[in-house]
């Protein structure tokens, strides 16, 4: 008996149900994108001033019409990252430190699973890398005497820990708050009751992280993050005086 052979007409328009994308979309997507990636590379606790965006010169920066610029900051407001004020202009929000130190106790919890999912996955070389962010500090070279170099090291230190867990999900969700932790890690590293006790407190993480101690790492790294939000909550209001 032969074999029928069936034969397929092409498919048409109607069958593929794909919507054209509009060059306006592309474009405020990608304004989006730039702008948010700008904002969380921003410091915006630095200064007591509100950091503000102009419309017009994204517009020209990022070479797109001003309309992709107002659909981003709509999106980028409905996000939490921007408000606009009227007769003011575009503001960067910045958190109360209530909100603050609600955000560091998450990013406690976060980091504290991170750290026990390194001690399970990592690779030896790779945790042991961690101890590059410090190789210029110690007793003959303080971090207090070298607050900026050492604020960007811990910094790093604190992103990297996170990346180190290879989890996607626990990037994404301190990437929302990034911006406000890392903003007052910065400003209250350079004190000296915080810069005393930082360095040795990184290195035990490191320790427990190499000695593949999973409680003890998830402990060191919760405990550590949770001295900030306690140090936040208590001397926050003075932060910028």
């Amino acid at each position: 008996m032969a074999t029928q052979k069936i034969s397929k007409a092409p498919l048409t328009d109607q069958d593929i149900a794909i919507v054209r994308i509009a060059p306006e979309a592309s474009f405020k997507n990608k304004a989006y994108d730039a702008l948010k990636e700008a904002i969380l590379k921003m410091d915006i606790y630095a200064s007591p001033e509100p950091v503000m965006l102009d419309e017009r010169a994204l517009s020209e920066h990022l070479g797109v019409s001003r309309t992709p610029i107002r659909e981003a900051i709509a999106m980028l407001e409905q996000d939490g990252f921007v408000k606009t004020v009227p007769r003011r202009g575009i503001v960067v929000v910045r958190k109360t430190k209530t909100e603050i130190v609600d955000m560091i106790r998450a990013w406690a919890a976060l980091e504290s699973m991170a750290a026990r999912l390194i001690t399970t996955t990592a690779r030896k070389k790779d945790i042991s890398a961690l101890r590059n962010f410090f190789k210029d500090f110690n007793k003959d070279r303080l971090p207090q005497d070298h607050i900026e170099e050492y604020s960007k090291a811990n910094i790093a230190f604190h992103q990297a820990l996170i990346s180190l867990s290879e989890s996607p999900v626990l990037v994404d969700m301190t990437n929302d708050i990034l911006l406000h932790v890392r903003g007052y890690r910065q400003l209250t590293i350079g004190r000296t009751d915080r810069t005393a006790v930082s360095l040795p407190e990184h290195l035990a993480i490191i320790e427990a992280l190499e000695e593949r101690d999973t409680e003890l790492a998830e402990k060191r790294a919760r405990d550590h993050t949770l001295g900030l939000a306690t140090y936040v909550e208590t001397h926050g209001q003075e932060i910028f005086t």
